[in-house]
């Protein structure tokens, strides 16, 4: 990977595990939180669920990777429909919380198991998946970067690769300009918007990615969040 991924990666998981710890799992929680973050919650939670539905309902059996898990959210639904779940991000700390908030009793008689694990999504050696779900893990990432996480991600891959990115738009680009206007401590890492054409021109070159094809999309617009779902099939 370039050094602009490491680079980034080592920014991610420093606000993430250190700086908006806290905020994070609040904004995950059902706790209340401020106008801006709820429009944020809403969001999430509607990309969760249009994720979750391209799933299918019964997945005894199956394993999925939840690429950048956060605070499990997904993972746990997926592994109440059966699924063998390894659930992997870079934060120790949202790992940990997450770990604490799964219904564990709930998952055992689905069938189903999260693995929670602290590290690099790209880990070999987390074996191969029926499916891959990377939610919003992707889009602090240059485009190019983006597309050679995607490219390791599908090779584990035995089905389906569903992951959201940050679509290019002028809402998107004043959001950001208004981020700027906070103190830097506070901030998040940069949003990197990227261009449909672009994603697929790139994902074209890949000698990864062309034996895989775009399927369903859905964006996903919710205030200060704006996301997009993509799928990627076999071709």
């Amino acid at each position: 990977m370039s050094t602009t991924y490491h680079e980034r990666r080592g920014q991610i998981e420093t606000y993430f595990d250190r700086t908006a710890a806290e905020a994070w799992a609040r904004l995950t929680s059902d706790a209340p939180v401020s106008g801006i973050r709820a429009t944020v919650r809403a969001g999430r939670d509607r990309m969760r669920g249009t994720l979750l539905s391209w799933l299918p309902a019964d997945m005894l059996g199956m394993r999925l990777l939840d690429a950048g898990c956060g605070t499990g959210a997904l993972a746990v639904e997926a592994a109440l429909r059966g699924a063998q779940v390894v659930a992997i991000d870079l934060s120790p700390t949202l790992v940990q919380l997450a770990g604490e908030r799964q219904p564990r009793e709930a998952i055992a008689l689905a069938g189903g198991q999260i693995d929670f694990r602290s590290g690099d999504m790209l880990d070999p050696a987390l074996g191969e998946f029926d499916y891959v779900v990377g939610m919003d893990s992707l889009i602090h990432y240059q485009a190019a970067d983006a597309v050679k996480v995607l490219s390791g991600l599908s090779q584990r891959s035995r089905r389906a690769v569903l992951f959201s990115y940050a679509p290019s738009s002028p809402a998107l680009q004043l959001m950001q300009a208004v981020g700027k206007l906070f103190p830097r401590g506070n901030r998040s890492p940069w949003i990197v918007p990227v261009r449909r054409d672009k994603l697929d021109r790139l994902m074209a070159t890949d000698t990864e990615l062309v034996a895989w094809r775009g399927a369903r999309t859905e964006r996903i617009a919710s205030g200060f969040y704006t996301s997009q779902a993509l799928e990627l099939v076999r071709a």
